[in-house]
């Protein structure tokens, strides 16, 4: 039986009076822990009952408001002179009712960005962000998505055996984005350190610092050697941006790019390899690989809940009230579930979900991050056409926290591939396969996993 079946009458995060036996409903709604990750559409479907929005606690002490209403998600999506994007409106924070330890306060605290800006400074950075990712040429990028696939394949195909994850869907985007955006190899190598360090949740300062260090390598690299890259198209932008703004929007086009794609590319293998609807045909149909890209995008959006806003006055929000300066997040997930929409989901409509966002803040970078993620599942079904998960579907569990929708792992078997010629391990002397990486040095010295300098070793052989 699950969550949703158990307490249909109660809300998630009831306890109970062990003398009285009365229910104690909290009076948020808590979006963390293992059971929301594990049924999330229960929470929603309780949130309903508030009306288009409801209230939660993205962590211990952090409330917000959560906007479960399609049409709701919209209306602050769109409204950004009332629904402002800059987290320095937030009046929890600014007057010390924020726990500084929160693990989710660096998600929602303010950065120099597009995604923390509005009026005027927005659309100045994101003028700079949408003409600099307009000039990635799509065929190169089809190219170095099949090579960079390629390599990573080779790393475990001769194991018969890989977490889809750690040794595919999350290094893939990480390669890929170092090459659009010019990074020489030790650099690369360092980046994906540090956003591998961000998304895990391990050692984050370090990961943090180490991230910025290189980043700022990079923009130096980049002002004094210019390239045909994303790096230099936004800093030979018209806007003028400064070392610092290079900074932020970089950590936002790598880092707000590179976690969905992996949860898209993970939840929609997950789909191909066990759903009745797609399994046993996905070596042949490579239009089920949009389909099953179009059902995660509907059903389990790689970024659940997110879009913070700021009402600028305290408004009425069709028939909530919503105060000044207090969090409102737009539940992707819930809104997409809405049972208003039931007309557009029984066809799955590319265009009514929201999983890209809407407004003056949706996600610039659509079309690459679809072509990335149809040819990286497209590659490793078409190099291990036997491949099945490794475990029973219902056994995956899923990362905890109230922003995205992620698998924890997807182990896959398959028949062991003997190739002629395999590539080099990215772990010179040890023999080990990708699967087994050793730790790293996050300042890049005498480090073993160099997945970015290996890859550029391995291509050239």
């Amino acid at each position: 039986m699950n969550f949703h079946q158990e307490h249909q009458a109660s809300p998630p995060g009831t306890v109970y009076d062990n003398a009285t036996q009365v229910q104690q409903a909290p009076q948020t709604v808590p979006l963390h822990g293992a059971e929301f990750a594990t049924d999330p559409n229960a929470f929603y479907d309780y949130l309903r009952q508030f009306g288009p929005s409801g209230p939660v606690e993205l962590s211990p002490g952090l409330e917000a408001t959560l906007v479960t209403d399609y049409a709701a998600a919209l209306h602050v999506l769109q409204n950004p002179d009332v629904f402002a994007r800059d987290s320095r409106r937030w009046r929890a924070l600014s007057e010390g009712r924020v726990p500084e330890d929160s693990p989710v306060l660096p998600m929602m605290m303010y950065r120099p960005n597009s995604m923390f800006s509005d009026g005027p400074e927005h659309l100045r950075l994101r003028q700079a962000v949408t003409d600099s990712l307009a000039k990635i040429d799509m065929h190169r990028v089809s190219r170095n998505v099949e090579r960079l696939a390629a390599y990573l394949i080779d790393q475990f195909s001769g194991r018969g055996k890989a977490d889809l994850i750690t040794d595919y869907a999350q290094l893939l985007p990480l390669l890929i984005f170092n090459d659009l955006f010019g990074c020489p190899a030790e650099i690369g190598d360092r980046l994906i350190f540090g956003f591998s360090g961000l998304f895990d949740g391990v050692d984050a300062e370090r990961a943090n610092e180490v991230l910025t260090e290189s980043l700022f390598e990079l923009v130096a690299l980049k002002r004094a050697q210019p390239g045909e890259d994303v790096t230099t198209w936004l800093m030979q932008h018209q806007v003028g941006l400064t070392d610092e703004e290079m900074i932020h929007q970089l950590v936002l086009l790598i880092g707000a790019g590179a976690e969905p794609m992996q949860n898209i590319i993970a939840s929609s293998l997950r789909l191909l390899l066990s759903d009745d609807k797609y399994a046993g045909g996905h070596h042949s149909a490579g239009l089920l690989v949009e389909d099953a890209i179009n059902d995660v995008l509907w059903n389990s959006p790689p970024i659940a809940n997110y879009a913070v806003h700021y009402p600028v006055y305290d408004v009425d929000l069709a028939g909530s009230k919503l105060s000044a300066g207090s969090p409102v997040v737009i539940s992707f997930a819930a809104a997409n579930s809405d049972p208003s929409l039931s007309a557009s989901r029984q066809t799955l409509s590319k265009r009514a979900h929201l999983a890209w966002g809407a407004g003056p803040h949706a996600c610039p970078a659509k079309d690459p991050a679809l072509l990335i993620s149809v040819l990286a599942i497209e590659k490793l079904l078409n190099s291990l056409p036997d491949i099945e998960l490794g475990v029973h579907a219902d056994s995956l569990t899923w990362r905890p926290g109230p922003f995205h929708r992620a698998l924890n792992a997807l182990p896959a078997r398959f028949t062991p591939v003997r190739l002629e010629r395999r590539a080099p391990s990215p772990f010179p002397g040890d023999g080990r396969s990708a699967g087994n990486a050793p730790s790293q040095d996050p300042r890049g010295k005498g480090q073993k996993g160099s997945w970015w300098s290996g890859f550029l070793t391995w291509w050239k052989v």
